[in-house]
C-alpha cells in the first residue's frame, strides 16, 4: 500500500457512477481524476502514483501497434485518454493499457484493470 499523501481542497465525492473512471491499484479501488489518480482514505482522497513495476514497466516498446486508436493519434492533455501517473511520468489509458508518447511511437506501460 502507498503512503498517504493528501490531495489538497478536493470537494468532490468519489464512488460509483461519480463520473471517474476507476481502476484497481494495490488491492483498492482509485479513480482517474484530470490526471491524478485518487483514493478514497476516510474523511480525505489521497493521491496516489502507479508504481514501475514488472507488471508495469516503463521501458521503450518501439514494436508496440495498437489498433485502439489511429497511427497518427498524439496522446497528451485533452487527446481522450485518461491521463495516469506512473512513476515519474504520466501515460494514457488506451483499451485496458497504458500507453507512453515517445517521440514517433507510444510505449506499451502494461494493463490497467477497471474496478
Amino acid at each position: 500500500m502507498t503512503s498517504c499523501t493528501e490531495h489538497a481542497h478536493h470537494d468532490h465525492q468519489h464512488g460509483p457512477n461519480c463520473g471517474h473512471r476507476a481502476v484497481s491499484h494495490d488491492g483498492h479501488v482509485d479513480y482517474l481524476h484530470d490526471g491524478h489518480l485518487h483514493h478514497v482514505h476516510g474523511d480525505h482522497v489521497d493521491e496516489h502514483v502507479l508504481a514501475v513495476s514488472t507488471t508495469n514497466p516503463a521501458v521503450c516498446t518501439p514494436q508496440h501497434q495498437c489498433a485502439a486508436h489511429a497511427a497518427d493519434h498524439v496522446h497528451g492533455p485533452g487527446c481522450g485518454h485518461d491521463a495516469v501517473p506512473h512513476g515519474d511520468h504520466v501515460d494514457y489509458l488506451v483499451d485496458g493499457h497504458l500507453h507512453h508518447p515517445h517521440g514517433t511511437h507510444c510505449d506499451d506501460h502494461g494493463p490497467l484493470k477497471a474496478a
